[in-house]
């Protein structure tokens, strides 16, 4: 019973945070029906919605010739420019991640680490990503180098900074109770500061995902041919402002469901933690 009520309260949040996406859309479709807007400046959702299911379709009718339906089922320039940014964010997220994380963990845990490294981690972490655009074309030329590597800087310094914070932030009552049982070096740190350091990390991983994914739309639109950001530049060059917001939107939908994902997983990974178990 206690479950069911609870479903229900999550349906009914749902419904409530739909109504006003819902009116926006209303408002919008009757400003453009009532020709208060330039369609070719902003196009009505229903010609958006067109035009995104056009960028979703196959270019080319099926032939069973051409190979398998699948392929050609997913062969749309949507499917393919969403895939490919989405590559690029997983790859770019993981080396950032991957070298933020020990970095971070080590900082946090050793005077000395953070003060070798802290001036050099203030220097760059505000230095935007977008910044390195021209040395990283330079460096790496065109193509997904580059983008894999602004996304790594996106994505490095929030997990960075997060988990130096977990870690550092370790309640002191813990460590003084763990020392008292007998725990000392590898176990402290694994049994005691890492837990306690985790809502951090996580944190921080959220945050990380939701900057790699703006900088790789901004990447695509610098140095690769393909992507949700190149097909956006492109629309915009010969005036298709319904591409451009069919474009658009599918960066919301896909972040919208990429941040889901990582508050499911957030919340799995620490059911232990505030209650959470009971959801």
């Amino acid at each position: 019973m206690a479950a069911a009520s609870f479903s229900w309260q999550r349906a009914g949040a749902g419904l409530v945070g739909a109504i006003v996406p819902a009116l926006v859309i209303v408002l919008w479709q009757a400003a453009t029906s009532l020709g208060w807007v330039n369609p070719q400046v902003l196009p009505s959702p229903l010609a958006v919605v067109n035009k995104w299911i056009e960028y979703l379709l196959p270019l080319q009718p099926y032939h069973a010739a051409d190979g398998s339906w699948l392929a050609w089922a997913v062969s749309g320039e949507l499917i393919v420019d969403s895939l490919g940014s989405l590559y690029r964010v997983a790859v770019g997220f993981a080396i950032g991640a991957g070298l933020a994380l020990p970095l971070g963990l080590a900082m946090g845990a050793n005077a000395r680490a953070y003060r070798w490294f802290n001036p050099m981690v203030q220097l760059l972490r505000p230095i935007p990503p977008i910044a390195y655009i021209p040395l990283s074309i330079l460096w790496f030329g065109l193509g997904n180098p580059p983008a894999v590597f602004l996304i790594a800087l996106g994505a490095f310094f929030p997990v960075l900074m997060n988990t130096i914070a977990g870690v550092r932030q370790v309640d002191g009552i813990y460590l003084r109770a763990a020392r008292n049982l007998g725990a000392t070096g590898a176990t402290l740190f694994v049994r005691v500061i890492l837990p306690a350091a985790v809502p951090y990390i996580l944190s921080g991983v959220r945050i990380g995902i939701g900057t790699a994914f703006i900088v790789v739309i901004v990447s695509e639109m610098i140095a690769v041919n393909n992507g949700l950001g190149f097909r956006i530049l492109e629309a915009r060059e010969y005036f298709w402002s319904d591409k451009i917001i069919a474009g658009m939107v599918t960066i919301g939908l896909l972040g919208l469901a990429i941040d889901v994902a990582m508050n499911r997983l957030n919340n799995h990974l620490l059911r232990w933690h505030r209650g959470l178990e009971q959801q």
